[in-house]
């Protein structure tokens, strides 16, 4: 009677080790995808941001080449507001 309670408590500590081991491993996982899903949305800010960037710029764009002023006065004013854009672009990179 004494060897059946003995393997029984053999057979439950060998179970909770396992249990332990199993535990483990998927702790492990859970933070590896903790950081893999903080990595991704990280990617997806930053691709936001272009997009909102490049938006920003169609809009600028549009701006431009629905202005009424002659030919030279377009020029010089697309290349300004192309100047802007740039340095708002800049800035937007040092501040990320």
């Amino acid at each position: 009677m004494s060897m059946s309670i003995d393997h029984k408590l053999a057979q439950l500590e060998n179970n909770l080790y396992q249990l332990l081991e199993s535990y483990q491993e998927k702790s492990q996982l859970l933070d590896q995808l903790k950081e893999e899903n903080r990595a991704l949305q990280s990617k997806i800010d930053l691709l936001n941001n272009k997009l909102s960037d490049f938006q920003n710029q169609d809009k600028m764009s549009k701006l431009v080449n629905n202005t009424s002023v002659d030919h030279g006065e377009s020029v010089e004013l697309k290349n300004r507001l192309n100047e802007y854009i740039k340095e708002i672009d800049r800035c937007i990179a040092h501040l990320s």
